[in-house]
């Protein structure tokens, strides 16, 4: 017996059916389905590494930190802007793009379905040793190892895309989310971990707040969320740098001063 698999065919676009093990489009492509229930459909074309994204360390790290509570109040506010906008509406498709070890996308379906609403929900990622976490985490979401410039959904399927501080392509969500569905998108403020880059950088900036006026869609509202994070675990202070695109470029030095930090307050 088969059923019809969330995501489609990363090759064609084909829906995909699938057996439980495996998944599968009409023009003979496979792909095997992880013990965990996630799919790898990332296309050799679309990485740019041999094990893109963030590794099991970092996911980890990551988890430990969500899981704390730090980030609660984006969870929150996210799932209410979900809930919302499927008012009215008895079932809706969720799909978070660039869903992390799933933190954001398992509390966004559960609130959708506690608020009586059916959700039929997937996400995506592009680091294998994430999505195998959030796949753990939430049974009922399937889960692909993808990446937001290919992203393996069907045109107009999505009522609701969520992406939290994860990367914008506007014409693939453009072409997934269906002619009245909604995006949702997190974005970094002005002063979103500016504590953090005071220990890291001797001249720290303010983030410059991104243009959200996308092609193929209209404009709702723009909805400010902020507070601030204290943390006295230094690992914790890690996992929280490593979450960011400082992690990437900032000098030896910059980290040096991190490591020596057993206490961080910063607003986000």
């Amino acid at each position: 017996m088969t059923m019809t698999y969330y995501f489609c065919c990363p090759v064609c676009r084909n829906s995909l059916e699938t057996d439980g093990k495996r998944c599968f489009c009409k023009k003979g492509h496979s792909f095997d389905l992880a013990a965990e229930g996630y799919a790898y459909l990332l296309q050799p074309n679309k990485k740019h590494s041999r094990m893109p994204g963030d590794d099991r360390q970092m996911v980890a790290a990551r988890r430990k930190l969500l899981d704390s509570g730090i980030y609660g109040l984006f969870a929150e506010k996210l799932a209410e802007l979900a809930v919302s906008s499927a008012r009215g509406r008895e079932q809706i498709r969720l799909l978070d793009a660039g869903c992390g070890e799933g933190y954001y996308t398992a509390h966004t379906a559960e609130s959708l379905r506690e608020a009586g609403i059916t959700c039929d929900a997937g996400g995506f990622d592009i680091s294998k040793a994430a999505v195998r976490a959030a796949a753990k985490r939430c049974r009922d979401v399937s889960f692909a190892v993808a990446s937001t410039f290919g992203v393996p959904v069907a045109d107009a399927s999505v009522d609701c895309l969520t992406d939290v501080f994860a990367p914008i392509v506007p014409e693939e969500f453009a072409r997934v989310v269906r002619p009245g569905g909604t995006m949702i998108l997190a974005t970094p403020s002005k002063r979103h971990l500016y504590g953090l880059k005071e220990i890291l950088y001797d001249e720290p900036y303010e983030n410059e707040e991104q243009e959200i006026d996308y092609p193929g869609f209209s404009f709702i509202e723009r909805v400010p969320v902020r507070g601030i994070a204290e943390l006295d675990d230094p690992e914790m202070i890690w996992a929280l740098f490593q979450m960011t695109p400082y992690y990437w470029k900032t000098p030896e030095k910059g980290c040096e001063k991190l490591r020596a930090q057993c206490f961080l307050r910063t607003e986000i």
